[in-house]
């Protein structure tokens, strides 16, 4: 087993004592990087790239050869199970993600197969192992998965949406069927990042992209139930290390108390939320990755350096903090106002762990 040469961000999701803040950015191998739509465009599609290992390999190590990141996350979809389960996942330029059988009722879910990640997954399981092995021990590894609600949502929309009124109207006159659909995915979902942890990932991230959507009681029932059942399905060690867990809900700064009795050890904060009174909020039993607006990346790097220093601070001294965006970076970025926001990170927050 090859040993850590960088550990900061896995002690800081554990809360233990680091020297800086450690740094990664959602999307970071992504649109933003020339070499990244140079590969893509080798790649022919959006999917070609995502289902060879060792292309996957390399559009995720080239931000860690540009930036000191102190974490790489695996290049891969949110949609990848919908996909495994034959709902025929594709992209239209423009347009997002679609669907070519999208399921609609009790007995299109009744049909879904649990997909078995060593097979059907196997091209995500091969790019975990490849990575892991590239990275020789520099940063650690993250896997994710989306989380239950968000890829019912997808499912049954068929693809993006604004009102999510299928998939609400399915949630409000059917919850029976709207709960058999979320258990299944909620199996699949604790399968395949299991099967990350055990291919080489050594954190695993729940992206619950659309649980803002939901009112309070809804998002209680339907989205964080099953994000729980995920996180008690999940492996917490692997080769005598701990395998921290970090849930993401995007428009999840309401909830944050509930979020913190799921059994994740961090959450991840959109901007919207400011990370000082979510830090007294949730009261040290979890830590927090975030969280600064990913528009302000358009700001000259003056301008950042001050964005970081404020939620820095605002966070305050000690450990327990992943600095992070609020969501994944957009793709027309400057790639220097990626190193502006990192070497502010490096500068600014060894002070507070002094």
């Amino acid at each position: 087993m090859t040993t850590l040469k960088n550990d900061l961000f896995l002690k800081a999701l554990l809360r233990q004592p680091i020297d800086r803040t450690p740094v990664w950015m959602m999307r970071q191998a992504g649109r933003y990087l020339p070499e990244y739509r140079q590969i893509r465009e080798q790649a022919g599609s959006f999917m070609n790239l995502c289902t060879n290992p060792e292309l996957a390999c390399e559009v995720t190590l080239q931000p860690l050869r540009r930036f000191a990141f102190d974490a790489a996350i695996l290049f891969s979809d949110i949609l990848t199970i919908p996909d495994a389960m034959g709902l025929g996942l594709y992209f239209t330029e423009g347009e997002g993600p679609k669907f070519h059988n999208p399921v609609r009722s009790l007995a299109d879910i009744q049909r879904l197969p649990i997909p078995d990640p060593g097979a059907e997954l196997r091209y995500v399981t091969d790019a975990v192992s490849l990575i892991r092995k590239n990275l020789q021990g520099s940063v650690p590894l993250i896997g994710f998965s989306g989380s239950p609600w968000t890829l019912a949502t997808y499912m049954v929309e068929g693809g993006s949406s604004k009102s999510f009124q299928k998939v609400k109207s399915l949630m409000y006159e059917q919850p029976a069927v709207m709960h058999l659909l979320l258990d299944k995915l909620a199996q699949a979902v604790a399968a395949y990042l299991n099967a990350q942890i055990e291919a080489g990932a050594q954190a695993v991230m729940l992206f619950d992209t659309w649980g803002g959507m939901l009112s309070s009681e809804d998002y209680a029932e339907f989205s964080l139930r099953y994000a729980k059942q995920v996180r008690a399905l999940l492996k917490t060690e692997q080769d005598g290390q701990v395998i921290p867990t970090i849930l993401f809900t995007k428009g999840g700064g309401l909830w944050l108390e509930t979020m913190t009795d799921a059994g994740y050890d961090a959450l991840g904060l959109d901007w919207q939320t400011d990370i000082g009174q979510a830090r007294a909020r949730v009261g040290g039993k979890v830590a927090l990755q975030g969280n600064m607006d990913p528009i302000a990346l358009y700001a000259q790097p003056d301008i950042i350096k001050e964005k970081v220093k404020t939620i820095l601070s605002k966070y305050g001294s000690g450990s327990g903090h992943v600095f992070n965006l609020g969501h994944g970076i957009l793709p027309d970025i400057n790639p220097d106002h990626v190193k502006a926001m990192v070497d502010a990170v490096h500068e600014y927050s060894p002070a507070l762990h002094a």
